[in-house]
């Protein structure tokens, strides 16, 4: 039986995305709990904290124990991609993986590496690659600039936010 491969990502990296960028406000050393976070979307907390702790391992986001604990950014917004933040989530392999299914037709196949010489495999790959250049061309300091240029009002409301939430 074969399995199709559909390029689709995971609602994590939606979520990963967005916590990240609102992370991009906080002021200088400030952190925000897990249960924050998700509370300000209404996410499922275990869920997304999952999201957090593969953010964190990729040197993301930093979490600090305590009273005074919780997420931020680990690294300055110039220096984490959208393709960053994706790969944390989804990992690192390809979204479409050769099956060479042509070795399984009539012909000759001995020593024949499909991945390499099949044109629907190379035509895969060269999108995927391109869509991997262009996530990693856009920072989170773009994403953030964007935002504000279109909605100057969004960091302040997002500290509001995060202040007024009773978790």
């Amino acid at each position: 039986m074969f399995s199709i491969q559909i390029m689709r990502m995971s609602e994590g990296v939606e979520w990963a995305l967005h916590e990240c960028l609102n992370l991009t406000w906080l002021e200088p050393g400030e952190a925000v709990t897990a249960a924050r976070l998700a509370k300000f979307y209404e996410l499922p907390a275990a869920y997304l904290n999952k999201q957090l702790q593969a953010l964190a391992r990729a040197g993301i986001l930093e979490s600090t124990p305590g009273p005074r604990g919780g997420f931020r950014l680990a690294r300055r917004p110039e220096d984490i991609t959208v393709m960053d933040v994706v790969a944390a989530i989804e990992g690192p392999e390809s979204a479409f993986r050769c099956q060479e299914l042509v070795r399984r037709g009539p012909g000759d196949h001995e020593g024949v590496d499909y991945r390499k010489t099949c044109s629907i495999s190379q035509t895969m790959r060269r999108a995927e690659l391109a869509w991997r250049r262009e996530l990693a061309a856009v920072t989170l300091a773009d994403l953030k600039e964007t935002v504000e240029t279109r909605n100057p009002t969004v960091p302040g409301e997002v500290r509001r936010g995060f202040a007024r939430l009773k978790v």
